[in-house]
């Protein structure tokens, strides 16, 4: 049968019509409780009044221009996130992807202007996700993402998660660069440690290297730090961004240092619609929230108050839920299943709760940033009836 769109997603059954703060509504007027979040995206729930009312007024005014003028949100955002991380300057993106592809070339052009064009590898690791063009898939060792798409692009090497001994074996003459989530997602919410986060950055000082944090599902706050990598206390040479970072609005940035962008000039690269005026708009939007005062304060605490919850509760189902504690940092957490996490995932739809697999065996929780203590209570609530209910084999 031939479908008129393709048929590239496994869909729920379920078409949503309307979002409002933590909560979506479908066509048959059934209410659902989102600790999805659209994966991550949504970080200030559905219709924010902030985020409406900028996009609003932005597209009343001017909806695009390409990036042959100057772009007057671009220059504001790109100066904001300077002052706020890093980074010196910022190249927009409408997605995450996107931005990886940026950080690849900017990576292999770095080292191209200092005379060693010979250094184009990228140590990447086990179970990672940097989305799906030629180059992210290339950077990953995840058998779903890469069959049928050989041959791939060059200079990758995939080592284990965590292991700071199997990255210096890695290293070699042609390696350029590091590039990791430090809070991988689709791999099963693993965090890195902080030991392997202070080498990696040992390794790249030593060996005149780029590191790359791939930050676009656990920054914007996520974590409960604007960035993940503030946690370690090591800072990055590039790193990507999108999701939150538009609050539902498509988006992405590749943040780098000065002497990192040293090879992207005029002509390097481009984007028709990156950082456009009303993305812009969006996000700028979304960073007056995100810096209000108090705010990370609270999605730790959201955090920490969701992982004491969870805990609680997990015992209570040992048919369900693995007996290890919950995984992630801040308002990105995750539980190991016993049974196939998108069976649960599917199932605890029915009991009006909305959340995402990671990987065969975690169920992943990514509420929005701004949830309250009563959302909590009710996420585990359901939770709890979807563990009861689940189909016993």
């Amino acid at each position: 049968m031939i479908t008129p769109v393709m048929p590239t997603y496994a869909r729920a059954d379920i078409e949503m019509v309307r979002g409002e703060g933590c909560y979506m509504f479908d066509s048959k007027g059934r209410k659902y409780l989102d600790f999805a979040a659209g994966i991550a995206v949504n970080a200030f729930g559905h219709c924010h009044p902030h985020l409406v009312e900028a996009l609003k007024k932005q597209a009343e005014a001017l909806w695009h221009t390409s990036n042959l003028y100057r772009v007057p949100g671009q220059e504001r955002l790109a100066e904001r996130l300077r002052e706020v991380t890093f980074a010196d300057s910022a190249f927009f993106t409408n997605s995450g992807t996107e931005a990886v592809e940026f950080a690849i070339k900017a990576c292999r052009r770095y080292h191209y202007v200092k005379g060693r064009p010979e250094k184009y590898g990228i140590i990447t690791f086990s179970n990672a996700f940097h989305g799906r063009t030629m180059g992210a898939i290339s950077a990953t060792d995840q058998k779903k993402l890469r069959d049928g798409f050989e041959p791939l692009l060059p200079g990758f090497t995939v080592v284990p998660f965590n292991d700071l001994a199997a990255v210096e074996a890695a290293i070699d003459e042609h390696t350029g660069g590091i590039m990791l989530e430090p809070l991988q997602g689709e791999g099963g919410i693993s965090p890195a440690t902080p030991e392997f986060m202070k080498g990696l950055r040992a390794l790249c000082d030593k060996h005149g290297l780029l590191l790359i944090l791939d930050e676009i599902q656990c920054g914007m706050g996520r974590t409960g730090t604007l960035f993940a990598y503030e946690q370690y206390g090591i800072t990055p040479d590039i790193m990507t961004v999108a999701k939150g970072i538009g609050g539902g609005f498509p988006v992405g940035a590749c943040l780098t240092t000065e002497e990192a962008a040293a090879g992207m000039v005029v002509g390097t690269h481009g984007s028709t619609y990156g950082g456009n005026p009303l993305a812009m708009a969006v996000a700028n939007a979304v960073l007056d929230l995100m810096l209000e005062p108090g705010f990370l304060d609270h999605v730790r605490n959201m955090g920490e108050r969701l992982t004491h919850a969870l805990e609680q509760m997990t015992p209570n189902h040992p048919d369900i839920f693995a007996a290890e504690p919950v995984r992630g940092l801040g308002l990105m957490r995750g539980i190991k299943c016993l049974v196939p996490s998108r069976d649960l995932v599917n199932h605890a739809r029915s009991e009006g709760i909305l959340t995402v697999a990671a990987g065969q065996d975690v169920l992943r929780l990514l509420p929005p940033l701004n949830i309250e203590p009563a959302h909590i209570d009710e996420a585990v609530e359901r939770l709890s009836a979807a563990a009861r209910s689940f189909p016993k084999a």
